[in-house]
């Protein structure tokens, strides 16, 4: 007969405490004062025992009890999202995994999502380009500027430099444009835009931006020669495309699906508000620091406002843009009015 998983998990646990109990044994035997009261080492084994299986039990990924049914909200949802909805088993594994283990990942979307939705649907409304694309940037960095990747990725949404400098942004050692939610937004659209162009179809865009266009024509090329522009060939090429690429849609279109739906599945998050700054000129070299104490408000702030100037002032070479919070540049502009002077990196 086939033992139960509970009963199993049992057996290991007390297998666990029994040999745990003979290798404390072992160093307790003796003249001290363990060995003379009887039945401590026993008690002592079984203490350290439960404590050591109550932390991995707490640390153990946790795995629900049943799969929660999502088909009612799908299928009202899909109508109404602005890219074609697939529904299938990665999806849906995608969807009961938001749900569960990786549900802490999928808070902090939500959360942080506030902060440059506004900008980037904006954005893709002008070119009318799906408007849930923003998911792109919440499986990349999860919207947050500072995001590197092991490969030097930069940024919310995930530029190497050769494709960032293609796509017209500034990287050298004072400014890395990668880092900058509008800017990086900008040349991520207009790439998004380009492989759509180049494949027809918004899932391999996407597969693309993941993996290489070149990687997906080759694949393409070997695979589905005759065919082209069609959603479905992603699903048809899926298990030739790199590992990562192979969920990066799926996450994707469980991440919009559950998004519509997220009250209805417990997600009671508070998003956080929307980046919201003036510009004002400012000379070549200008400190952060001198910002912050010009417009009377924490360096952390202005730093946060500022993610692209990656060593805390303005590049040497002219006057350049820095963003303060709103209704703050009019301190800034009355301290450039009066004595305004710059400050070397090594003083920030």
């Amino acid at each position: 007969m086939e033992m139960s998983e509970t009963n199993r998990e049992a057996g290991q646990n007390e297998g666990f405490l029994a040999d745990l109990l003979c290798v404390l044994n072992r160093p307790l035997v003796g003249e001290g004062v363990l060995s003379r009261v009887p039945g401590l080492r026993h008690r002592i084994a079984y203490l350290v025992g439960a404590g050591v299986l109550l932390v991995a039990g707490a640390l153990r990924t946790p795995v629900p009890d049943q799969t929660i049914d999502l088909a009612p909200q799908v299928a009202e949802l899909a109508p109404t999202l602005s890219l074609p909805m697939a529904m299938n088993d990665r999806v849906e594994g995608w969807l009961q995994r938001y749900l569960t283990d990786q549900r802490p990942v999928f808070e902090r979307y939500l959360a942080r999502e506030g902060l440059y939705s506004e900008m980037i649907r904006d954005q893709l409304r002008r070119r009318e380009m799906p408007e849930d694309l923003i998911f792109v940037a919440a499986i990349e960095s999860g919207f947050s500027p500072g995001a590197t990747s092991k490969v030097l990725a930069s940024g919310m949404w995930q530029f190497m430099g050769p494709t960032a400098e293609q796509f017209g942004l500034r990287i050298d050692s004072y400014v890395d444009e990668r880092r900058d939610p509008v800017r990086a937004t900008e040349a991520a659209l207009d790439y998004l835009q380009a492989l759509h162009d180049q494949f027809g179809s918004w899932y391999l865009a996407a597969a693309a931006y993941n993996a290489g266009p070149t990687r997906v024509a080759r694949i393409l090329r070997t695979h589905a020669p005759d065919e082209w522009g069609e959603e479905a060939l992603f699903w048809e090429i899926l298990e030739h495309l790199p590992r990562e690429t192979r969920e990066y849609v799926p996450k994707m279109l469980a991440a919009i699906l559950l998004s519509g739906a997220a009250e209805d599945y417990g997600f009671d998050i508070e998003r956080s508000d929307p980046v919201r700054f003036d510009r004002v000129w400012v000379p070549g070299s200008t400190s952060l620091r001198r910002v912050a104490e010009s417009v009377q408000v924490p360096i952390a702030e202005i730093r946060e406002l500022n993610p692209h100037l990656i060593r805390g002032l303005t590049p040497p070479d002219g006057l350049f843009p820095v963003r303060v919070p709103p209704g703050r540049s009019y301190r800034l502009v009355a301290a450039m009015n009066g004595r305004w002077s710059t400050f070397a990196v090594d003083d920030d």
